[in-house]
């Protein structure tokens, strides 16, 4: 903690000389405050079958230009029609589980105007060998050993309208097993900005691991183009790759660092003056929607939202005086040997949220509400997946002249927050539009500002309208597009959106046979299974299994619900489908073995047989 303390003083020589004008009087929003949207809109599906988008933009072509994440794509979609083509498969891009592959991307502002400038810009996570490993992968066989993050220049030829001759633009920046961000946008002065998270230290399995966000790169880092400090970082940087001269000098060191202090900024968008908004997610509470300016600092991981001491406290798990290693890591049941910091204890300058979502007292239970065993999704929390600056322009929908849409994917909802005529300060109440069972990733809108597209996550859990917990999403991996038609009322523009999505519902059926045979595995087919879980599996569902943030529970009674008298064969599949981005990725024996220890979690005796190899004797047997 003394090294922390004394870098932070450091730090304070910087951030001071911004001006006293830089932070934006800020506003707490609390989980009841968001009003039910009162306007129509007709909903229809566009196109469906994409495997995780991510990036979704409106092309100067007529085109939405999405990236899909778990297949390392760039495809263009029809808004009409939903044909869609892929424009190129990134085959270099690394994708082994839930949080990497072709993420960001940034169309160039010339693109197709015949400036001789159809570049794309993309970033996606790749594996590099011959760049040292990382230090917080001590697995060697582990295919995050070697994962980084880089962005590169891609061609467009319209002659056949697909993307070619990729360009290294900067790599080597970190990537993990969580929290990688990697929005990429064009801002002012055509410079390219980058969004990098925190590596999801501190938290699940990555407990043991502090958070890097305070920390800076030094001179010497940037001559050897070691980038590790970049983590929880924004970046701002040159078309060619270079650092721009005019980027903020931090701890004496210009560096492509832009801002500093962040935990999992998914969204960047710029308004019309150049005002740089950011959308970033919270740990338990106070998801953030900030402004961002040149140096600043926005607090993590000492303070999350606004510096309260409401909600929040950090506790980093590596300076415990008992070993980390010797930890079970919980969310709400920390041990005492781990400190507690306040956020009033950082006394550092920053710059404070333009508002929260949400702020709750200190003595707030996060584990109430009606989520079951998926604690996290009664979080008050709505998980930022984006962020895009709106201003109807006279013709676009009524009353939204100045207002920020950001897409959750804990709820399914889209979440409009008003700004006053500069777009400095939070206006008036938060709106909620369009709650459904799915996970909204990205917006984009039409060039008549009255068509709303959103795409939608290929998996993971949210909360439906009637308040349950699903996994099961309407329209998993889709671009939903929502237009606007007249003022209404809320129950009206709901029903609206019920009537609309029941007719376009996708559902999932289960067999579940009866009077068939207990699962059979050893206990010592459970404890590989459980090592292998730690590896590959507890970033998503949580080390508990249970506690997961983007998993559903794989113990409990979210378990049981599932899977309670399915075939075996029907669980063992599933696990050989994870992670979804890579398939049967590991041996067949690990995911045999992960699949005992899943039964042995949820109470299942082992016995003396292995779990059997074949289809046909999977099939006999049920989950009790």
């Amino acid at each position: 903690m003394p090294v922390l303390k004394s870098l932070c003083r450091g730090l304070a020589l910087v951030v001071l000389a911004l001006p006293a004008a830089a932070q934006p009087s800020g506003r707490a929003f609390r989980p009841e405050d968001p009003l039910p949207g009162d306007k129509l809109f007709r909903m229809r599906v566009v196109a469906t079958g994409l495997e995780s988008p991510w990036e979704i933009t409106w092309g100067p072509d007529g085109y939405l230009w999405v990236t899909e994440r778990g297949a390392r794509r760039i495809t263009r979609v029809h808004p009409q029609t939903g044909a869609r083509k892929a424009a190129i498969t990134i085959a270099e891009s690394a994708a082994p589980g839930g949080q990497e592959g072709v993420l960001g991307m940034a169309l160039h502002p010339d693109l197709l105007q015949n400036k001789r400038s159809d570049f794309v810009f993309v970033a996606y996570t790749y594996s590099e060998s011959r760049l040292p490993p990382s230090p917080f992968v001590p697995d060697p066989a582990s295919p995050y050993r070697h994962l980084y993050l880089k962005v590169a220049r891609l061609s467009y030829d319209p002659a056949t309208q697909t993307l070619k001759d990729p360009v290294t633009i900067l790599a080597g920046l970190p990537a993990g097993n969580d929290h990688n961000s990697g929005r990429l946008k064009f801002g002012p002065g055509r410079k390219l900005y980058l969004t990098i998270g925190d590596q999801g230290h501190n938290q699940f399995g990555n407990n043991c691991y502090e958070i890097d966000s305070q920390h800076l790169p030094t001179q010497s880092d940037i001559q050897s183009h070691n980038y590790a400090h970049y983590s929880g970082k924004t970046l701002r940087i040159n078309f060619d790759g270079s650092i721009p001269a005019d980027n903020p000098r931090l701890n004496g060191v210009v560096s492509h660092v832009y801002t500093y202090g962040h935990r999992n900024v998914q969204g960047i968008d710029f308004a019309p003056d150049g005002t740089y908004f950011a959308a970033e997610h919270g740990p338990k509470s106070d998801d953030e929607i900030n402004i961002l300016m040149s140096g600043g600092n926005y607090g993590w991981p000492r303070v999350a939202g606004f510096r309260d001491d409401s909600g929040y406290s950090y506790m980093p798990w590596g300076e415990s005086k008992t070993s980390c290693r010797e930890l079970q890591f919980s969310d709400y049941d920390v041990p005492a040997s781990v400190p507690r910091y306040p956020e009033s204890l950082f006394a550092e300058p920053i710059i404070e949220p333009l508002a929260t979502l949400f702020t709750v007292p200190d003595s707030h239970d996060f584990r109430r509400g009606s989520c079951g065993d998926a604690y996290f999704l009664c979080w008050p929390t709505i998980a930022p997946g984006s962020v895009e600056y709106y201003a109807a322009g006279g013709k676009g929908i009524p009353g939204w002249d100045h207002v920020l849409l950001v897409p959750g994917m804990k709820r399914g909802s889209l979440y409009v927050l008003p700004l006053t005529a500069d777009g400095q300060r939070a206006a008036g109440a938060v709106y909620r539009y369009f709650h459904s069972a799915n996970r909204y990733r990205d917006t984009a809108v039409s060039p008549d500002r009255r068509t709303i597209y959103i795409a939608t996550d290929s998996s993971g859990m949210t909360v439906a309208p009637d308040g349950t917990v699903r996994s099961a999403l309407d329209n998993p991996g889709a671009i939903l597009a929502f237009t606007y038609e007249k003022e209404s009322t809320p129950a009206e523009a709901a029903a609206a959106l019920r009537t609309a999505a029941a007719s376009e519902k996708q559902s999932e059926t289960s067999v579940r046979p009866a009077n068939l045979d207990p699962p059979q595995f050893t206990a010592a087919q459970a404890a590989v299974g459980q090592a292998a879980y730690k590896t590959s599996c507890a970033v998503c569902h949580g080390t508990t299994l249970t506690n997961g943030t983007f998993g559903p529970p794989l113990a409990g009674a979210g378990f049981q619900v599932k899977w309670s008298a399915r075939t075996l064969l029907d669980l063992h599949r599933k696990v050989q489908a994870m992670p979804p981005s890579a398939h049967n990725s590991l041996p067949a024996a690990t995911y045999s073995a992960i699949t005992a220890f899943l039964l042995q979690s949820n109470g299942a005796q082992p016995g003396g047989s292995p779990l059997p190899e074949g289809a046909s004797a999977l099939r006999k047997m049920s989950i009790r």
